[in-house]
């Protein structure tokens, strides 16, 4: 999301009059080198090409590094600066965009997970029904607290370190916080209730939506405020100057640069409003929504609720119909109130960019700079044309993610459903794990990898494994009865009370 780049071509002061015919308007030098104030990431990219982030953005030794490569193969050993980045975000525009590194970086993203994970395994010690995992002592709940709180970028490096032999992102924030508190005598007692019940996309979806939550509130509506006021400020103080209407380009009845001005606030304040009203949305309903092992493990407990108390409590809201993913129709709402918003900004650069051609505004020159190598009287609009490209490079991508995410694409074939079951004994991996965690059985999860990937498994087999798990006859029995066709879960109730669920949303019996 570019939204800094895109809303950055308007430099004025709230307090400062700003358009007046013949304005000059400060031109700012999108171009200045800048140092990374979000460093030391390490990565190893490629067998024939290592790259890192420093402080320092260029550097004489980088400088020799890039004149080293090779004509035949183009390998390099270069560090990581503004000059090599691949993504003018990261180069260049930086310093426009840096304050979202924070929360919509893989950094943020880990940080995310991290604080999911620990939130629910300290959601599971609230749970009397669940007496594996006793309500943690002040200290202890401080202890995993500041696991999150104090996430930094080392913790972050090791996560990646751990995902080089998981080859799973979230397997590897699962397995760092094991290791953190393996040493700790509360803790380690329940270890194995790191993730427990949940899929990957329960952590990824509430982390995402966390992420979005945050720049929305901490980067992107405070600039759109920012720019929003500052156009305000420039229709008050220019509310009586005449000037020129241009209908399909040619002169029209007069009207006042004031008012023209106070359009574009008033659009941009109608879509901000819209995109702060988005509800950002969350599931927490295991691999494919229905709490299958969940109910398995502990078949008393009410688990919708206990879900939908988990997500609010991060401060999302919840959202009880699901696959294994939350749908993502917010996200489409949210990008898409991004894109009108930008493109009205690009209405505002395109008319500015035209007064400037026309002479009505003057940009303030700055020593020092040049507007063109050939032409030395030139001082070009580039702070609006560079703010409309990336208008137009954003709604690109926003566009494609807010067509490209609500969308599955599986439809109902009873038949071949029943034969997919009757050949995926495998599935029922995921409950005699989860029982397996609550009874305290070492590296459950490991176990059952041992027995499932890339193998064949069968009836026999997973009632072989079953056997001789030791764990309560009455849980081990209950297992027994398990099979594809019933680890079904809470989905006949969740459909059944629909018209329920439905018009609490809605106010009212829609169906």
């Amino acid at each position: 999301m570019e939204l800094g780049a895109g809303v950055g071509g308007l430099n004025v002061k709230s307090t400062t009059p700003c358009l007046t015919p013949s304005t000059h308007i400060k031109a700012r030098n999108l171009y200045s080198s800048r140092a990374y104030s979000y460093a030391s990431f390490r990565s190893h990219q490629s067998p024939i090409c290592k790259a890192s982030v420093k402080e320092n953005s260029i550097s004489a030794e980088s400088v020799s590094k890039v004149n080293t490569m090779s004509a035949a193969d183009y390998s390099m050993d270069v560090e990581l600066s503004s000059l090599t980045a691949l993504c003018p975000l990261d180069g260049r525009y930086w310093g426009k965009v840096k304050d979202l590194a924070p929360f919509m970086s893989e950094f943020g993203l880990i940080k995310f997970r991290v604080l999911v994970e620990i939130k629910w395994l300290l959601k599971l010690s609230q749970i009397p029904e669940i007496p594996e995992v006793p309500r943690f002592s002040a200290e202890a709940e401080t202890y995993l607290q500041n696991l999150s709180d104090k996430f930094n970028m080392e913790d972050a490096l090791e996560v990646k370190k751990i995902e080089r032999v998981t080859n799973h992102d979230v397997k590897a924030v699962e397995y760092f916080l094991k290791q953190r508190c393996q040493s700790h005598p509360e803790i380690s007692k329940v270890l194995e209730f790191f993730h427990f019940a949940c899929t990957s996309e329960d952590i990824n979806n509430l982390a995402h939506a966390l992420m979005l939550k945050e720049a929305l509130n901490k980067v992107i509506l405070p600039v759109m405020d920012k720019l929003i006021t500052a156009i305000c400020n420039m229709a008050t103080a220019n509310a009586s100057i005449p000037m020129l209407s241009r209908t399909h380009g040619q002169p029209a009845s007069p009207t006042t640069l004031g008012k023209e001005m106070a359009i574009f606030a008033y659009r941009l304040s109608r879509e901000r409003k819209e995109l702060s009203q988005t509800e950002i949305l969350g599931k927490f309903a295991g691999a494919v929504g229905n709490y299958n092992a969940h109910l398995v493990a502990y078949p008393d407990v009410n688990w919708p609720q206990i879900a939908e108390e988990f997500v609010t409590s991060l401060g999302i809201s919840f959202n009880p119909y699901v696959t294994q993913i939350e749908p993502h129709d917010y996200m489409a709402r949210l990008f898409n109130s991004i894109i009108q918003f930008n493109n009205i900004l690009v209405d505002f650069d395109r008319d500015v960019w035209g007064y400037i051609s026309l002479g009505h505004f003057k940009q303030i020159t700055k020593a020092g700079e040049i507007g063109s190598s050939t032409m030395p009287h030139k001082v070009n609009p580039i702070d609006f044309e560079n703010s409309e490209g990336n208008c137009g490079i954003a709604n690109g991508g926003l566009s494609h993610l807010s067509t490209k995410l609500p969308i599955s694409r599986w439809q109902v074939n009873e038949a071949s459903l029943i034969a997919d079951l009757d050949h995926s004994w495998e599935v029922l991996a995921e409950p005699i794990q989860t029982v397996m965690r609550r009874y305290g059985v070492p590296e459950p999860y490991e176990k059952l990898k041992e027995l499932t990937r890339g193998r064949a498994v069968t009836r026999e087999s997973i009632r072989e494994f079953i056997e001789r798990l030791d764990i309560p006859v009455e849980a081990k029995s209950h297992l027994l009865t398990l099979t594809p066709h019933t680890y079904v879960g809470a989905a006949v109730e969740l459909a059944k009370n629909l018209d329920t669920i439905t018009s609490l949303v809605n106010g009212a019996n829609v169906l």
